[in-house]
């Protein structure tokens, strides 16, 4: 797969829908560097009037509230400790990731997605995963996060009529696998979301996870979303 920054046609095929989208385990070995941008903007945004898949074709494992799972998923320590309250863990063993969501949401399909779920009532408000083969090894194959990330927000996260605002980025390595986020805001003349989107490579597989919501909900709920995007982890399979 060629590298993203020079590849728009391959943006393309990562998402086919551009609608709009902190647990940290003792047992891991996990290193972080944060770039954080007040604004950042990748052109400049209106005012907004207001603030506003591929299907789950199986039921992967489903684990309840304050349930381990160390010993149900064994070639992995992704969730060595107990589940947060009023969560859940979604574990594709099979397809290789895993992630929290909010216990009360939804299983719903997203068109192009391995997995998603969502608010009952928010539609917007919601997770999703896919993934695509690649020949890359790492998620440093793809390039620096610095180059990496803003060049998806513009081309692959954010439609024409949207504008978007990078507000921080992500380098975290888990278990000697490392993930690339951003969280960013798509806003348009009437409406502004806000996201975080989470890139990871292993077993030959390009993984995307998105977790968003409007921006007025993003703003009451952030840290909660947030716990969701910290969350995903790529198994080995």
């Amino acid at each position: 797969m060629a590298s993203l920054k020079n590849s728009p046609s391959l943006h393309q095929t990562l998402f086919l829908n551009n609608i709009s989208q902190p647990q940290k385990h003792d047992t891991h070995s996990c290193s972080k560097r944060c770039i954080s941008l007040v604004r950042a903007d990748l052109t400049t945004p209106p005012s907004p009037n207001s603030h506003a898949g591929g299907q789950s074709k199986r039921r992967p494992l489903m684990l309840g509230v304050g349930a381990l799972t160390a010993s149900l998923v064994p070639t992995s320590t992704v969730f060595a400790e107990e589940i947060p309250k009023s969560y859940r863990a979604f574990v594709d063993a099979s397809d290789g990731y895993s992630y929290y969501y909010p216990s009360d949401w939804r299983e719903f399909d997203f068109l192009g997605h391995d997995s998603a779920f969502k608010d009952r009532y928010l539609q917007l408000q919601n997770v999703r995963v896919r993934f695509i083969p690649t020949d890359k090894k790492d998620v440093h194959d793809l390039g620096p996060m610095e180059e990496v990330l803003p060049n998806l927000v513009k081309h692959v996260y954010s439609a024409p009529n949207q504008f978007p605002n990078i507000l921080d980025m992500q380098e975290q390595t888990t278990d000697g696998k490392t993930y690339y986020t951003v969280e960013f805001q798509l806003i348009s003349q009437n409406f502004a979301s806000a996201s975080f989107a989470t890139i990871a490579i292993a077993n030959g597989r390009y993984y995307t996870q998105i977790v968003g919501a409007n921006d007025r909900r993003w703003r009451r709920f952030r840290n909660q979303l947030k716990v969701i995007a910290d969350s995903f982890k790529v198994l080995d399979i």
